[in-house]
């Protein structure tokens, strides 16, 4: 029904199945949207907050608009209006007006009802006229026209994960870069390598750090297979995948309009009924998210332990002191950029608990909990690139390398004594290793003192041992 003219100043009345309500005159969103405020006021939380999302949501929109105008169901000026809306919502314009929570009961209806209030009001306004005028395009019968919240929300939530992935992957390859930076400065320091927090054997510094550039870099693969799974939409499918409402021609033609307007290598899914109810891909998504989270918290964790101290920790590493530590200890400096980058770890890998519960809480032929689930997906990957830029240019960027402590520690460990057994036999390398801890001394110079091999021999055979040859040297990494 059209809104009539309110007896109130600064409203409008809309009607619905429920009845009537008043709407600000103003806004341009309407009583369906009205009704979700009222009702999902739970995070505080606009979906707004994601403007990959809203502009998933308008380009689903004037994809549609372009199939049904080209099949005959859409006059040309209720299309081109439909469309120029978009457009103006795709560049930015609007998104305030997206204001119904992330967290939502009805699978996404309030934000896909939202979304055709929006356009539709911004559209009768490009028509000349008035927002709430519905009997010259309404938000039902003209913008959702061969939809159904089931298909529409999905292929939107797709289309803006592909989107926010893409500079996720775009600020991983940033730190992969500065991990790869450091390793070429650090190549040349000799350390010692840990495992289980005691002295392994020695490696160099320059090591430790390209293992984190190949990390970050095997997990932007591992990103980018996960985003080429979100190409597949279910446009077309409406309630249940049967394509109800809708002509056999639809899916593919709204599916050719979403390629046009930026997405390259979308396609149908194969079956829109299993599409419809499938969750797979977000839980697929999420768990590609919480490795990359739980990756980088422990290079994260590695640093923390490596620039401890500085008196009375390992200190082999200085980060960049980035603000004072304490308000009761002056002059202590914390590693709040790691630190800071944990706590979005713990925050992703929660998340991912929450996509994997209510992906398997679907049932029968729709999941009506895809909001939460689109939810923590879009808020882990804006975490998760945030985090990389963060970690990359206040904290890798800037790290020195303690030369003076890393040598000592490398000079007074026993951990030397692997490098040597090859040499002298695990039994005496063994007992190299016992005798320096008893005596305090260096297991070089006990090596020399013992006539086992020349100071020069010695020193050649660390060189080769600290530059082995590893399967991943010549590996690429990012940048």
């Amino acid at each position: 029904m059209p809104a009539d003219a309110s007896p109130e100043a600064g409203t409008r009345v809309e009607c619905d199945s429920l009845g009537e309500r008043r709407v600000d005159a103003d806004a341009y969103y309407g009583i369906n949207t009205l009704r979700a405020l009222e009702n999902f006021p739970i995070t505080g939380v606009p979906i707004s907050s994601y403007p990959d999302l809203i502009d998933g949501l308008a380009t689903v929109k004037e994809a549609a608009a372009g199939a049904n105008r080209e099949l005959g169901l859409l006059d040309g000026r209720k299309a081109a209006a439909i469309a120029a809306a978009c457009e103006e919502i795709r560049a930015g314009a609007l998104h305030d007006q997206f204001v119904v929570d992330v967290l939502q009961g009805g699978a996404g209806t309030s934000t896909n009802m939202n979304a055709n209030e929006v356009i539709a009001n911004r559209g009768l306004e490009i028509l000349g006229h008035g927002r709430g005028e519905y009997a010259h395009l309404h938000p039902l019968e003209d913008v959702n026209l061969c939809q159904s919240t089931n298909d529409a929300y999905p292929t939107a939530a797709k289309i803006g994960l592909r989107a926010a992935t893409s500079a996720l992957l775009g600020a991983m390859e940033e730190l992969g870069r500065a991990f790869a930076v450091k390793s070429i400065e650090f190549a040349d320091i000799l350390k010692m390598g840990r495992t289980q927090l005691q002295d392994a054997v020695p490696m160099t510094l320059g090591d430790e750090f390209r293992a984190y550039a190949i990390m970050v870099e095997e997990d932007r693969q591992r990103l980018s297979e996960a985003r080429r799974l979100l190409g597949e939409v279910s446009l077309g499918g409406t309630a249940i995948g049967t394509g109800l409402n809708a002509p056999p021609e639809y899916p593919a033609l709204a599916c050719a309009h979403l390629r046009e307007l930026g997405g390259e290598d979308l396609v149908v899914s194969v079956n829109l009924v299993e599409a419809t109810q499938d969750a797979g891909v977000f839980v697929q998504l999420s768990g590609t998210l919480k490795r990359i989270a739980v990756k980088l918290s422990k290079v994260c964790n590695d640093l923390r332990l490596l620039s401890s101290g500085p008196r009375a920790g390992i200190a082999e590493l200085r980060l960049p002191p980035r603000q004072a530590g304490s308000s009761i200890m002056p002059g202590k400096v914390n590693p709040v950029i790691p630190e800071m980058f944990n706590q979005i770890a713990f925050r992703v890998i929660g998340n991912d608990t929450t996509v994997t519960m209510a992906a398997e809480a679907g049932q029968l032929q729709l999941n009506a909990f895809e909001p939460v689930m689109v939810h923590c997906l879009f808020e882990g990957i804006a975490l998760l690139r945030r985090g990389c830029e963060t970690l990359s240019r206040l904290c890798i960027e800037g790290i020195a390398a303690d030369h003076g402590r890393i040598g000592e520690y490398v000079e007074r460990s026993v951990g030397m004594v692997t490098a040597l057994s090859p040499r002298l036999g695990y039994e005496q390398a063994s007992a190299l290793a016992s005798e320096a801890l008893r005596s305090d001394r260096t297991v070089d110079e006990l090596v020399v003192a013992h006539g086992l091999m020349t100071r020069d021999e010695l020193d050649a055979l660390l060189e080769r041992w600290s530059h082995p040859r590893a399967v991943a040297a010549d590996r690429p990494v990012a940048g």
